[in-house]
């Protein structure tokens, strides 16, 4: 499945992508924030394409035919178990040089209508670390409500505070 807004298409990521997901992804600026390490690699790139990437609703956010970020829609049982059946989160990032273009709030605005019109989910559940107020920005824009906080571990076994913020489908519709 693919799904093309005005400046974007979102789609499967391919494994040719690699090298373009790498350059990106590589940026310590990146995962980090989200609490994931900074791809080392292009096979590593091309692992997490095989693996992470291949999950059913995530797509390589592409720009004039190249991916610069990803978007996802974990639905439950993929996503968090805490949000439970008939629920989904919402996952994206983008490259450092389309930051503040409302390419994030475009995407996810595309994978929100797809979220409760095709998938009739009732909400959508996002999280961000607490020093992360572009996500923020982002959430806020597509009519997110704060819901809570919680404590989850990253990649370097390290304990972080996020906050949750949820979208009903009453609100969205």
């Amino acid at each position: 499945m693919k799904f093309v807004t005005k400046r974007l298409m979102l789609r499967p990521w391919r494994e040719s992508d690699a090298q373009c997901l790498y350059h990106y992804a590589k940026n310590p600026k990146i995962g980090p924030i989200a609490g994931w390490p900074p791809h080392n690699s292009i096979d590593e790139s091309l692992s997490i394409i095989k693996t992470v990437f291949s999950k059913k609703e995530t797509y390589a956010i592409v720009l004039d035919e190249r991916p610069i970020g990803c978007i996802n829609l974990l639905v439950y049982p993929d996503g968090n178990h805490y949000w439970g059946e008939g629920n989904g989160e919402l996952g994206y990032w983008i490259g450092e040089p389309f930051w503040g273009n409302g390419l994030v709030v475009e995407a996810s605005r595309t994978l929100l209508r797809h979220a409760f019109e095709d998938l009739d989910l009732v909400n959508i559940f996002a999280t961000f670390k607490t020093n992360n107020s572009q996500s923020r920005r982002v959430l806020e824009k597509l009519g997110f409500s704060y819901y809570g906080e919680v404590y989850n571990i990253d990649y370097r076994n390290k304990s972080f505070k996020e906050i949750v913020m949820y979208l009903k489908s009453e609100d969205y519709l």
